[in-house]
């Protein structure tokens, strides 16, 4: 289905954006090959909690919309083998609400409750959010800090990106123009996991100042393994490597943990803000891993 939208139609004045084509496809070859049609001067909508805002205020102008938001291979929850693929169209609140979700990735399920509000969480995409990756979101964060891999389609066939390699920089990933992103593949959790998430905003369902989320492998009470990701530090997640390297073989006491709230000077580099200098940014990273490493060690 394409239907041309016309601002300058009185019966259009409601709607700010620019004037464009729409189109609604019912398979992701349907929706490459509108987008391959359009060329690069189209852009892809589900739960459109991102692009309607930048649409009316013309931030982005696009001359075709495709929706995909209907098309039932983007959706659906299952496990495979030892991996949990998430389908791209999988909203906000199922998150928090689908089992599991809740056992197998359960840093979504954890993070889920702060995104933004609501009546967001019940129209936003999860597949949405993390193609958008915006910098300061928890969702993005979430799945580096579980080692998930993204899967993503294209003309040229499928693949599948680390996170680890996904995101590149300020609102950049590896999808290509014309590409969709149609799962999220996270590696379930193990007996011997311990997770904490958590984030420091000034009001609840606000961007945070910083937020943290922690996947943590603890056998013995030693630390074997860890991912230590912040988000609302930098123009990406950042993954806390040289606090993570510090933490492994050791025991999560509190010199331990005062080594890796130390190490924090050399993983973060935030920008300074008008609101949050960037040295109240990393001293409060360092509180917030403070609490989140003392959680794992008490679940442990």
């Amino acid at each position: 289905m394409v239907t041309n939208l016309d601002v300058n139609d009185p019966g259009d004045m409601l709607l700010k954006a620019r004037a464009f084509s729409y189109a609604r496809p019912a398979t992701i070859a349907e929706a490459l090959e509108m987008f391959q049609t359009a060329g690069e001067d189209a852009s892809y909508i589900a739960g459109g909690q991102s692009l309607v805002p930048t649409l009316a205020l013309r931030l982005q102008a696009p001359q075709a919309l495709i929706d995909i938001a209907h098309i039932p291979e983007l959706r659906g929850i299952a496990q495979d083998g030892g991996w949990l693929r998430i389908g791209a169209l999988t909203r906000h609140c199922e998150t928090l609400s689908d089992p599991l979700i809740a056992q197998h990735a359960p840093l979504f399920h954890d993070a889920a409750p702060y995104v933004a509000h609501p009546a967001i969480r019940n129209k936003g995409t999860l597949g949405g959010s993390i193609a958008l990756a915006d910098p300061a979101s928890e969702f993005p964060a979430m799945a580096l800090a579980m080692g998930a891999e993204l899967e993503i389609v294209g003309h040229n066939g499928s693949r599948r990106v680390a996170a680890d390699d996904y995101f590149i920089d300020l609102f950049r990933t590896a999808i290509e123009p014309g590409e969709l992103l149609t799962a999220i593949h996270v590696p379930i959790v193990r007996l011997t996991h311990r997770w904490a998430f958590d984030e420091l905003v000034r009001r609840r369902g606000d961007y945070a100042i910083v937020g943290s989320g922690i996947l943590a492998d603890v056998r013995d009470n030693r630390i074997e393994g860890i991912r230590i990701v912040f988000f609302g530090v930098g123009n990406t997640p950042v993954r806390a490597k040289t606090a993570e390297q510090g933490l492994i073989g050791r025991q999560l006491d509190q010199s331990a943990i005062a080594a890796a709230q130390a190490a924090l000077g050399n993983d973060l580099a935030p920008p300074d803000d008008e609101h949050t200098p960037a040295m109240m940014r990393i001293h409060l990273a360092r509180v917030l891993l403070g609490r989140l490493l003392s959680r794992i060690a008490e679940a442990a």
